[in-house]
């Protein structure tokens, strides 16, 4: 461990305010919003943030105007109804010393009419392809409309003691498609030059200065590159950037890529995108203007931040997910804790994935993403007598239970059955593109360790060993297992589990199928793994398309272009009947055709596995506190293992 970052700590003065250190928690989608208000939950959240050491705070969008209502937990800023709520937001978030911005957004033509049941505005009547709904080409008496909605929800965020606010005119936002030629076909003062799609802009910060004066600080969230055709370049940003400068209005330029509704995978990029890649966005504007410039691009650590303010990439960084993971990124890193930081895993699967799925946003690591109130920093209660707790299975869940348990003052010991801790994380990340899902697990082996949790590899635990150890609790995490039953013939000697491909305990031969029920990472990770070892890989699923979720976690279309590369056969719509010696038989979903599939050397299950809840039942009748966890419960996915982990820490 050497010094803290240097640089990552220095003030910086932005407009009216100073920000004591160059780490941003910048703006991302919560769907904390009830009924269209701020709620205690964004209090909390954003406050915890602040209490671990953030120098700056920028909210979520915050809407401009009712046709703006592009999914159902949205603000409504444009409502003065807000103001209390934001009152509450600001007032916690400004006693822990840290200042925070309101990001205020009209989305245009990337929305929808279904909540508004009005028209969806936009420059031009061009579609957006992911909402597939023309708007109307906005006249001149609704621009007007538009830059005064700014105006007066700036004005709100004033009053509701915001130091400032941040136009989102980036990923997705009715400014950036002004001033892309990809949405903006105008023809008038508004369209075809840099200077005309910019004027909309331009007049919406005008209008917001005459609304909140000189002294709110006023930032704007800029697009370097749409990575579309006709969108917007660097060149144009750069230019952009200049103009405003010279207008002397703005005080902070905040940076982003790509559009949320055609290539979002490259906004809230994945393991699979490499980090800093968007930095070269800001260092590029940094070169032109003398306006504080913040850089984003999947920063994951105080070194990485703070080689990126050393090369001169950006005067302060944005770091969101980071900060999801481990609210007290900030100050762990500050004061030369970085060793304890709990690394985000870019996985998307709780936060960006919940998103999608409209639900809150939550973190698979760290379970008060969301609940800062009941489990946040500080919530964690001493246990009221110490009992020696034994926790069986050093998978994500059993290391979770060990970690919280002994952070309340148990003594714990961990026995695990392999010589390695990690259970099926172990052998996911054999994988290039998954390798950092590992840190899920080196992050608790950590904390297990730092907290003096007695770990012991290589015991197969049973009934005697376990009461053996005189416990006065136990949490039982043994997982799951294969289920060859699920299909008629996969018990053959030339079928294998996805989990003895991923652990290197087996090795195919030339021509593999692959089963795919579970449409995640499993059966795509090993088609990849095995393609790279020069198998010849056909993957079956009965799912619309080969590795359907990985589209949550923005996943879908890099795996897909590596999938091409590598020869990958994908074969959706089939249902999987049975297998016999190397030969699948599958129906058709659509047509009912039964199809026979030419013979193969091996075939790969990635299906459903069944619960490991032998130790348990064997335990019921002798341990009165005992406890059932993760996947020998249910096999689900891993965040709900860290789930059920923490709660069973701080129920012994």
């Amino acid at each position: 461990m050497g010094n803290a970052p240097r640089l990552l700590f220095t003030p910086v003065k932005i407009g009216s305010i100073v920000v004591k250190n160059r780490i941003v928690f910048s703006a991302h989608l919560t769907n904390y919003a009830q009924d269209f208000m701020p709620t205690d939950r964004h209090a909390y959240y954003y406050r915890e943030r602040a209490r671990g050491g953030a120098g700056l705070i920028i909210t979520e969008e915050h809407s401009t105007h009712p046709t703006d209502h592009p999914y159902e937990k949205l603000i409504h800023a444009f409502n003065p109804a807000v103001i209390p709520g934001y009152r509450r937001i600001t007032e916690m978030v400004h006693a822990e010393g840290v200042p925070i911005l309101a990001q205020i957004n009209h989305n245009g033509g990337q929305g929808s009419g279904m909540f508004t049941r009005l028209p969806a505005w936009a420059p031009s009547a061009v579609a957006d392809p992911l909402f597939r709904e023309v708007p109307k080409a906005v006249e001149y008496e609704e621009i007007d409309q538009i830059i005064k909605g700014y105006a007066a929800v700036a004005s709100h965020t004033k009053q509701g003691g915001f130091d400032g606010i941040e136009l989102q005119c980036s990923h997705s936002s009715i400014v950036r498609q002004f001033l892309s030629r990809n949405t903006n076909r105008r023809t008038d003062k508004y369209g075809s030059s840099l200077e005309n799609r910019a004027r909309l802009l331009r007049e919406i910060i005008a209008a917001i200065r005459l609304a909140v004066g000189r002294d709110y600080v006023l930032s704007v969230r800029l697009c370097g590159d749409e990575l579309i055709r006709d969108g917007i370049t660097l060149d144009e940003t750069v230019a952009l950037a200049r103009m405003l400068e010279e207008d002397g209005l703005i005080d902070l330029i905040n940076t982003s890529i790509g559009t949320a509704t055609q290539t979002l995978y490259m906004i809230e990029a994945s393991m699979r995108i490499p980090p800093n890649y968007a930095m070269f966005i800001s260092s590029a504007i940094r070169k032109a203007v003398r306006l504080p410039i913040i850089g984003v691009g999947r920063v994951k650590d105080p070194i990485q931040a703070e080689r990126v303010l050393a090369e001169g990439h950006a005067d302060l960084i944005g770091i969101v997910r980071a900060q999801i993971a481990d609210p007290e990124f900030a100050a762990k890193a500050r004061t030369n804790r970085a060793d304890d930081i709990r690394l985000c895993l870019s996985c998307n699967q709780e936060c960006v994935g919940r998103m999608g799925l409209n639900r809150w946003l939550g973190c698979i690591e760290t379970p008060a993403t969301g609940r800062e109130k009941e489990f946040g920093i500080g919530t964690l209660q001493p246990a009221k007598s110490v009992k020696r707790v034994v926790v069986v299975g050093g998978g994500p869940a059993g290391l979770k239970a060990a970690a919280v348990a002994a952070r309340r003052g148990h003594q714990v010991t961990l026995l695990e059955r392999e010589s390695r801790l990690g259970g099926q994380v172990a052998s996911a990340v054999r994988v290039t593109n998954r390798a950092e899902f590992g840190d899920i697990v080196r992050n608790l082996v950590h904390e297990t360790t730092q907290l003096n949790v007695t770990v012991k590899t290589g015991i197969a635990a049973n009934a005697d060993i376990v009461l053996a150890e005189r416990p006065d609790a136990v949490i039982v995490a043994t997982g799951s297992m294969p289920d060859r039953a699920a299909i008629p013939g996969a018990d053959g000697p030339e079928v294998v589990d996805v989990t003895d491909i991923l652990s290197g305990a087996t090795m195919p031969f030339k021509r593999v199928m692959i089963i795919d029920r579970l449409g995640f990472h499993e059966a795509t990770s090993a088609a990849e793994y095995l393609a790279e070892q020069g198998c010849e890989v056909e993957v079956v699923t009965q799912t619309l398309l080969v590795g359907q979720d990985l589209g949550i976690t923005l996943d879908l279309e890099n795996w897909y272009r590596q999938a091409r590369r590598l020869g990958i056969t994908c074969t959706p719509n089939h249902s999987v009947l049975s297998i016999d010696h190397g030969v699948v038989t599958a129906l058709h979903n659509y047509s009912g055709q039964i199809i026979k599939f030419p013979k193969v050397d091996t075939v790969v299950l990635a299906i459903h596995r069944k619960a490991d809840h032998a130790l348990y039942d064997a335990l019921k009748a002798w341990v009165p506190d005992l406890h059932r966890i993760g996947d020998c419960v249910a096999p689900r996915r891993a965040h709900a293992a860290i789930i059920e982990g923490e709660r069973a820490g701080r129920a012994v």
